[in-house]
């Protein structure tokens, strides 16, 4: 539910409370009243008018100065007819007007639309009706002023203070989206255009022609496709996990099932640590699969020279984002962890580990 329509919501909630909070004051005191029949008329319309605003604020393109306006005349004239309604002597000694905290009503609903200085002008015109009901200023009207004005103001900075909320709020979805998009994106980058590169330069020119037809077409689908949706149902994990002669896997005899999107990214995840392991690993190739039930758990483990202290740090600095993001960004969006154990001489093993 959006901000704006939670506030009118509550506008119509008070005035509902308000009005059978209104209805049990009359029921008490209308045999005080000179006019009791006059004064459950009144009721009637503020029930009519409880219904109608209810319905009327509903649509914000009807939220307009006309409608706020209306509002505060009927209000200020319910509260007026308490002078016909009620005693003489009833209205000196102080007794509840016929509208009570009804009357508060129009002052939220002008705090929501104009903020605190609208709830202060609204709740001004208000306490002026209840100095002319009570026939002059005394210290039941200056409460009464008192309280309209802090509800109006209070109300009408904190609903200030909540849009603002709302619209940062927003934007730093905003920023995480855009984020994020971009984390995407680089990692296609570095597992297409970037390992092609790689292997051109081992490889020779060779390939090269073939190599970037491919990889001109993946980034022109890339580009054209945006955001693509993700795949739905299941899938099986081993079945997307790179294979090769150089590349010894061990996985469950069962299917290893995740979500579509799941698997698909957290393979890739692991297409990426492969490629790692091939490229700076310079020996056999270790990948261990593992159905932990709640958790899967897929294991990249090399007897290459290793990794030195702080290589992968300067690496990121440098721009060169393979484990930062193809790896560690993409199981950070699965929710899961990624553990990097080397040392020099000593190969790298690589875990990843997903919830299911």
């Amino acid at each position: 539910m959006r901000l704006e329509t939670a506030l009118w919501r509550a506008v119509a909630v008070y005035r509902l409370a308000a009005l059978l909070y209104a209805a049990a004051s009359m029921l008490a005191y209308s045999d005080s009243y000179a006019r009791p029949a006059l004064g459950w008329g009144v009721l009637a319309a503020m029930t009519v008018w409880t219904a109608a605003a209810a319905y009327l604020y509903s649509d914000r393109r009807r939220r307009r100065w006309p409608l706020l306006v209306l509002d505060l005349v009927l209000t200020v004239a319910a509260l007026l007819s308490s002078v016909a309604v009620m005693t003489e002597r009833s209205i000196l000694d102080g007794d509840p007007t016929l509208t009570v905290s009804w009357a508060a009503a129009p002052v939220m609903a002008w705090a929501v639309w104009a903020g605190w200085a609208g709830g202060a002008v609204a709740a001004a015109v208000v306490g002026a009706g209840a100095v002319l009901e009570r026939g002059g200023a005394s210290q039941a009207t200056a409460n009464s002023l008192v309280l309209l004005l802090l509800v109006g103001v209070v109300v009408g900075y904190v609903v200030q203070l909540a849009r603002r909320a709302e619209v940062a709020y927003a934007q730093a979805v905003a920023l995480q989206a855009a984020t994020a998009e971009r984390e995407r994106l680089s990692r296609s980058v570095h597992d297409g255009v970037l390992q092609t590169l790689a292997l051109v330069s081992r490889q020779g020119d060779a390939a090269l022609a073939t190599l970037a037809a491919e990889q001109e077409r993946a980034l022109r689908r890339l580009v054209s496709a945006g955001s693509a949706p993700a795949p739905a149902g299941e899938a099986d994990l081993v079945r997307l996990l790179p294979a090769g002669g150089d590349l010894q896997v061990a996985s469950p005899a069962d299917p290893v099932l995740l979500r579509a999107s799941v698997a698909t990214e957290l393979a890739a995840a692991v297409a990426a640590a492969v490629d790692n392991a091939r490229q700076h690993g310079g020996g056999s190739i270790w990948l261990l699969v593992e159905d932990e039930g709640p958790e899967v758990v897929v294991t990249v483990r090399d007897d290459g020279p290793g990794i030195p202290a702080g290589r992968l740090e300067q690496a990121e600095r440098d721009g060169r984002l393979g484990v930062a993001q193809s790896i560690r960004g993409r199981v950070r969006d699965l929710g899961g962890t990624v553990c990097v154990e080397s040392a020099p001489g000593r190969g790298t093993e690589v875990e990843l580990r997903v919830p299911r």
